[in-house]
């Protein structure tokens, strides 16, 4: 089975739910919604809705990371340095249950944890990150690491391996997948080091995409410019090849 979406909500939510039957709550990595607001959402989709949900930053990512400039609440500077790469600190302990209770509220399938390239695979960052996720509790969603940064595949099918967690990743960049489920995020093409997020893919790319997904449980979610269109255009393909 193939399940397509979009890594937030480009349409109204109506319109959305329309359309297809997934969605990653993206816009939580910056601001996680209200647990009132999350359940809400939970209410309006329809039977068979899938949640995931990226994790809040301060878990993952360290306060130098430009994208801090979206948290909301904003965090004082001493908090702040105690923030991301798993560290065993009272705030990030405290930012896994806010984003734990949302992804509750919302009944989310999966909870998306994306590291930054600063959390290269070193002994302390291993051992914070295997702490972390011996420690957490995962109640009925499943976790879901998408590394950035210098790790080969033998550890990432590791450390996935180790922990319980399912590799996320663009197959459309050649790395290999991790995982009883695939989980798909489909960001635009690379430029150097650089994610160009205004891509609009062809179908070529589409049909490639496809055949990652075949004979496996696969989530789909596009996160480049056209994610609304390019979604459409796979769930079509994905359909029209059952």
């Amino acid at each position: 089975m193939i399940s397509v979406g979009c890594c937030g909500y480009p349409v109204s939510r109506s319109a959305y739910h329309a359309a297809f039957l997934t969605v990653e709550v993206g816009s939580a990595f910056y601001a996680l919604p209200r647990v009132t607001t999350a359940r809400r959402w939970r209410d309006e989709a329809p039977e068979g809705f899938v949640f995931a949900l990226k994790a809040w930053q301060p878990i993952t990512h360290p306060h130098t990371s430009p994208t801090y400039r979206r948290l909301r609440p904003a965090l004082g500077r001493d908090a702040l340095a105690r923030c991301g790469h798993f560290k065993p600190t009272d705030e990030v302990r405290s930012a896994w249950a806010r984003t734990s209770e949302v992804a509750e509220a919302l009944g989310a399938r999966f909870v998306l944890f994306q590291t930054p390239a600063s959390f290269y695979p070193n002994s302390n960052h291993l051992r914070d990150m295997y702490a972390f996720f011996k420690r957490a509790r995962r109640g009925e969603a499943a976790f879901v690491w998408e590394p950035r940064g210098g790790w080969e595949d033998k550890r990432v099918q590791r450390v996935c391996s180790d922990l319980g967690l399912i590799h996320g990743l663009n197959p459309l960049w050649g790395s290999p997948r991790h995982g009883s489920v695939r989980y798909y995020r489909l960001h635009g093409r690379i430029e150097g080091r650089r994610i160009v997020y205004g891509h609009d893919y062809a179908d070529s790319e589409l049909h490639e995409l496809l055949e990652c997904c075949r004979g496996q449980e696969a989530y789909v979610y596009f996160n480049n410019t056209e994610m609304w269109r390019d979604a459409k255009r796979f769930r079509d393909l994905a359909a029209c090849a059952a």
